[in-house]
């Protein structure tokens, strides 16, 4: 387990208890890199990454007619772009609000409810969990505020 995720899971109890779910949340920065789709490029990306030791948090790819999308979140105190940019990668950033909470059934549905009931739409949603007793959702918004006020008390 990741040292955010092991203090995340340490500070769970102290998190915000929404209607018996217990969870933190926080704004982080999605790296977005366009990627040729082909065998070994994005191995060729995390190396570049892993020499600036960087450390990627969440990631989830997807592919269009023209390119692959890398998104990722990388772990606090982490700065990939230098590493990007000496690369020679194309690469945007956005906010996304990432979600820590208990690993139980009926956990995207709480997240998704809460922010559909604060008129808040998701684009989308990644994540993953394995075994761990809390995860992390990345969400990507359209009212980042919104959302932040929709789970404050």
């Amino acid at each position: 387990m990741s040292p955010w995720l092991r203090s995340a899971a340490r500070d769970m109890p102290e998190a915000a208890n929404m209607g018996g779910w217990r969870l933190s949340m926080a704004e982080a920065t999605q790296f977005c890199v366009g990627l040729e789709n082909k065998p070994g490029v994005l191995a060729k990306l995390c190396e570049h990454l892993k020499r600036a030791n960087v450390n990627i948090e969440a990631i989830f790819v997807t592919d269009d007619e023209d390119c692959a999308w890398v998104n990722f979140v990388v772990a606090p105190n982490c700065d990939p772009e230098q590493a990007l940019i000496d690369g020679g990668y194309k690469f945007f950033t956005e906010k996304v609000l990432t979600v820590q909470m208990e690993n139980r059934p009926g956990a995207l549905e709480h997240v998704a409810a809460k922010l559909a009931g604060a008129g808040v739409n998701i684009d989308y949603v990644y994540g993953s969990c394995g075994e761990q007793p809390t995860f992390m959702l990345v969400l990507n918004v359209d009212d980042l505020k919104g959302a932040e006020k929709a789970f404050q008390g």
